[in-house]
């Protein structure tokens, strides 16, 4: 079989960067001797450093060039990208994404394009864009969607393949220690719909310590840390560590004995790093992008749109994935389609 080269295309955001990190594992299941490369926007590029398997980050800084659209220096970094784009010739590049963004950077890229066709793509103007369009039911699971691009592409089926992340995390001293007793609970989300009450954070947080459980609170933002300080006022034994880069959350993720989070990349992460955790959404549908571990991974996922946990369920539902066996526990809650909604 000859080795292939294949370019993948998934810029943003940091959720769906793990979203798209099994694509990499089939990819390669079929295809071990592939050259894979990845675009990427410049603010997730350590994303897809966690994944050992991809030969190339080819780097984009579109939301940054939007902002500075008539700067010489941005048009020089476009063109120099387009140029280190073009450097490979690629036998399929894979649009994961279904945006017109990402419709675009596959056009200037050379070789042959596959993504979503104009029904089922994010937007359906980036479905006219792709050499080769095929239909990827929107009924599905977020990662579900990105590998069935790359096997309707490449040509196997996802039957006998099973979920994989394959992450590694690189050694990074953290600015504290961590036991076995503390929790990381990831707060902070891009949208505010997805936010749940600081007052259920607190009652939580109260119950896990009350059990032995101490909660850490990282926080990216002002907004954040000021949330942060709002709960571990009323949590006592609550950790406001100084501001943690993206290579040091992911170091405490690895670390850590389980995790806690909304509807957020960090979330996300600790799923794929198979960290059992416990995902709050307040405004997705769980079907749609609820925690997806792999086989080896435990996570629960309570809430779903336009649903707001309250702290008791928050609280059952921490218990019951502690006490859940691993392949109990993937083979019971794999939120893939609609029915396990």
């Amino acid at each position: 079989m000859a080795m292939l080269n294949i370019l993948l295309v998934k810029t943003s955001s940091m959720g769906d960067l793990i979203h798209n990190m099994p694509v990499i594992a089939d990819i390669r299941a079929h295809h071990p001797d592939a050259v894979i490369d990845w675009v990427t926007e410049d603010s997730f590029a350590e994303i897809a450093a966690l994944n050992p398997r991809i030969d190339q980050r080819i780097i984009v800084s579109m939301r940054r060039w939007k902002k500075q659209l008539f700067s010489t220096a941005t048009w020089r970094a476009f063109f120099a990208f387009r140029q280190r784009l073009r450097q490979r010739p690629y036998d399929a590049i894979l649009d994961t994404q279904g945006l017109l963004k990402s419709a675009l950077i596959c056009h200037w890229a050379h070789g042959p394009s596959h993504g979503a066709d104009r029904h089922t793509a994010r937007e359906a103007i980036a479905g006219r864009v792709y050499d080769h369009a095929h239909d990827i039911p929107k009924d599905l699971h977020a990662v579900t969607r990105n590998r069935l691009v790359a096997a309707k592409a490449l040509g196997y089926s996802l039957d006998t393949l099973p979920l994989r992340y394959e992450l590694k995390v690189p050694d990074t001293a953290l600015p504290f220690a961590i036991s076995k007793h503390i929790v990381p609970v990831f707060h902070g989300t891009a949208r505010a719909a997805k936010l749940w009450p600081v007052e259920h954070w607190i009652a939580l947080g109260v119950t896990m310590q009350q059990h032995g459980l101490q909660i850490l609170l990282p926080w990216g933002s002002e907004v954040e840390r000021l949330r942060a300080v709002k709960i571990a006022e009323a949590v006592p034994a609550a950790i406001v560590p100084p501001r943690m880069r993206l290579s040091q959350l992911a170091a405490l993720i690895q670390q850590a004995p389980l995790t806690i989070g909304l509807d957020t990349g960090l979330m996300h992460l600790a799923v794929a790093l198979d960290i059992p955790t416990l995902a709050i959404f307040c405004d997705t549908h769980i079907w749609q992008a609820g925690a997806l571990p792999a086989a080896s991974g435990k996570a629960v996922t309570i809430g779903g749109k336009g649903i707001t946990p309250s702290p008791d369920e928050a609280w059952q539902a921490l218990q019951s994935l502690c006490e859940m066996p691993d392949r109990a526990r993937s083979q019971a809650h794999h939120p893939s389609d609609r029915s396990s909604a």
